[in-house]
């Protein structure tokens, strides 16, 4: 029977220079992310009521008449996901509504006029998030066996990660999920939540994300999964809507710069002899077809745009 639980790694270590625990968290890492690619982390360096006090305002906004929350509808031209404030693009039923805001200096953020503390707690959060996010990017980097700071190098723009907020409805329909099983099609996400109702796949069994004090949850997507050649796995995961309140949370994005040419790396392939599991790709395009296979599902009516379009036959 599979374990019923989200493996909890504590990364105080990486602050107090505790070796043998250092040692230890890499190595509890490394299997989850071979077996399944899901963890969660406490000690990571954001504060926790940081994170608590995001989360509120997120609510608080939320909470706002449609028409004061469509003053931050996103503009044109933002890289892959827009800015702003929008609903579930399947507007037969209510499911969730969003909103995305990209790193603080970035020119497409739609930032809301209420609450007006919203800007300034946002900024701080994505502050500590995107340090943590190169905390975890160096633990993985350990973790695969590349050379110091191979990812940080590998990834070292920031302007396409952001950060969404987001309100799941309730239901009363318990077939009428909040998010249907995906994988994400970046490096890897953060998410932070008030109440259950993110799952994992694992063993062929959905386990719940149960929400801790400080803690965030990690999932590896599809670009680590490309890099290490399936040596790491892209998270299988899902959100369940609850019957009698709204859930919210937010979710920070680990992404790559457009230009970034991916492709399994020497050190899984052909230095130890195997054959690469994918054709390289242009980030950009990927994130493209993925994006408009998500929010346009009519115009990839037969097709789930998944990193699996790029798996080499065998």
């Amino acid at each position: 029977m599979a374990d019923t639980s989200i493996v909890t790694v504590d990364l105080s270590p990486f602050f107090n220079g505790d070796e043998s625990g250092m040692k230890d968290a890499k190595e509890v890492i490394t299997r989850a992310c071979s077996d399944y690619g899901f963890f969660q982390i406490v000690n990571h360096g954001v504060p926790p009521s940081l994170m608590a006090q995001a989360l509120d305002f997120f609510k608080t906004f939320f909470e706002l008449p449609n028409e004061e929350k469509l003053k931050a509808s996103p503009g044109e031209g933002a890289p892959f996901e827009p800015a702003g404030y929008r609903k579930q693009p399947d507007h037969s039923v209510e499911k969730n509504e969003f909103l995305v805001m990209y790193p603080p200096a970035s020119s497409f953020n739609v930032y809301p006029d209420n609450p007006p503390e919203l800007k300034q707690v946002f900024e701080e959060t994505f502050s500590h998030l995107m340090k943590a996010g190169l905390l975890v990017e160096s633990i993985l980097n350990d973790c695969l066996g590349l050379p110091p700071n191979f990812l940080k190098e590998f990834n070292h723009d920031r302007s396409g990660d952001f950060l969404v907020a987001l309100r799941y409805f309730p239901t009363n329909d318990a077939r009428c999920s909040g998010l249907s099983a995906h994988e994400d099609g970046n490096c890897f996400t953060f998410v932070f939540q008030d109440v259950v109702g993110l799952e994992f796949l694992k063993d062929g069994v959905w386990i719940p994300a149960i929400p801790i004090e400080g803690g965030l949850v990690v999932n590896v997507g599809d670009i680590i999964q490309v890099l290490s050649n399936n040596k790491f796995k892209s998270a299988t995961h899902r959100v369940i809507r609850q019957e009698v309140k709204s859930r919210h949370s937010f979710a920070y994005y680990r992404n790559l710069e457009g230009e970034k040419w991916v492709e399994p790396l020497p050190k899984f392939t052909e230095e130890i002899g195997e054959a690469a599991k994918y054709r390289g790709f242009f980030y950009k395009d990927f994130a493209a077809m993925k994006m408009k296979s998500d929010t346009h599902p009519s115009s990839y009516p037969k097709v789930i745009v998944t990193i699996k379009h790029y798996a080499i036959s065998t």
